[in-house]
């Protein structure tokens, strides 16, 4: 049995966390996978807004798990979440997201949610997880750099009048294909672990890299083909297919910001409430569903503004990167910021054109307003706990 205050708590927890996640569907996880299709004419709005959040959810379930359990068990040592922690640290990042939605900062969720959990975590008495924040800062620090050096590159490749588009096109879609091949989706792993596609298929190594090459080579000819048909037919249906993996990846990359956090209150060990991971995971994706239907078709009708801007081929050049960043940090399993990404990857891709400028003040203000609510969220988080424990 469950007491009264304890089961109010949870209650209050679960409807943070079902917040958050409305809110990371709403936002930029939801909105801007599909946002260059938008601008290219390959896809409506509201369809976009449908598909996103359909492909946000099955990413959620089927890889969201590495995330959720970083956040909830990995980012503080000694100590496991308390009810009051987990709502307190909840509420706490999402107000601060709900503050930068309305008032228009550039606030990033997993920047808000990894401290106000860290912030709270140490208010319980718990130790600094150096390792994992030394592995969470390199991948920060490289998404941009990585990132944005890669959407330049590949732009820069797709703007050159001597590699013909229906060659390096092609090339992408194999390499995109070719990592595909090797996800990890939890419902081809043996009982409570993750399987790929090309291990299914093959045993040893040779065979998983003859499988991936296959699948490359597959998808390389299929698109040659759309191409060879209608350049820009061709075109708008790889932006589809990058968009859809975009939209997948960010559901399995965002979904544990929403729900980490309740992972150790659901597991048994703070009143006997016991709730299956992949429950948590269906009800975090849910939650992402619901913003992308609900928020999102608004603002992909403003971002594909200013995507159609940077045309379908830069388009491109953003999302591979995209897609493969947001991979990374689900194998990994670390707290990005999807907004990062984006960011990174729209400003390397539009810096290979001549008039691709960035703002560096404008820049410098939106990594400021990263690093400050990752410090304003910790310190808050941190405050707030003890706090709340020092009344009661």
């Amino acid at each position: 049995m469950v007491d009264p205050a304890t089961g109010a708590t949870l209650a209050v927890a679960s409807l943070a966390s079902l917040f958050m996640a409305w809110s990371i569907g709403a936002g930029s996880s939801g909105s801007t996978p599909f946002a260059p299709a938008v601008g290219a004419n390959a896809i409506s709005i509201m369809r976009a807004g449908f598909v996103v959040g359909v492909l946000g959810f099955a990413g959620a379930v089927l890889q969201g798990a590495n995330v959720s359990e970083a956040v909830g068990n990995e980012l503080v040592r000694g100590v496991s979440l308390s009810p009051t922690a987990a709502t307190v640290g909840l509420l706490i990042a999402a107000a601060l997201v709900a503050v930068g939605v309305f008032a228009g900062y550039p606030i990033a969720t997993a920047f808000t949610v990894t401290g106000a959990v860290v912030g709270v975590g140490l208010a319980m008495g718990g130790d600094p997880a150096w390792g994992k924040y030394a592995e969470i800062a390199s991948l920060w620090v490289l998404t941009p750099l990585v990132g944005g050096g890669v959407a330049f590159g590949t732009a820069t490749v797709l703007r050159d009048h001597r590699v013909p588009e229906r060659i390096a096109v092609p090339a992408l879609g194999a390499v995109v294909a070719g990592i595909v091949a090797n996800l990890e989706f939890s419902v081809l792993g043996p009982g409570d672990g993750a399987g790929t596609i090309a291990g299914s298929i093959g045993d040893s190594t040779p065979q998983v890299a003859l499988v991936s090459t296959a699948i490359g080579l597959l998808a390389a000819v299929v698109l040659a083909r759309e191409l060879r048909r209608d350049e820009n037919r061709g075109e708008r249906r790889f932006l589809l297919v990058l968009g859809g993996l975009v939209a997948f990846s960010a559901g399995g990359s965002q979904v544990g910001l929403a729900i980490g956090p309740l992972l150790p209150l659901f597991s048994g060990t703070t009143g006997g409430v016991v709730v299956p991971l992949s429950a948590l995971l269906v009800g975090g994706g849910f939650g992402l569903l619901l913003g992308s239907w609900t928020g999102a078709p608004r603002m992909i009708k403003a971002l594909s503004q200013d995507y159609s801007s940077l045309g379908p081929r830069r388009s491109i050049a953003a999302l591979i990167p995209a897609f493969a960043i947001a991979q990374t940090a689900v194998l990994l399993g670390v707290p990005v910021s999807f907004n990062e990404i984006i960011v990174s990857t729209i400003i390397g891709s539009g810096s290979a054109a001549e008039s691709g400028g960035v703002d560096p003040r404008k820049m410098g203000f939106t990594v400021l307003a990263w690093i400050g609510s990752l410090l304003l969220a910790m310190g808050i988080g941190y405050a707030g706990f003890t706090a709340v424990t020092a009344a009661v």
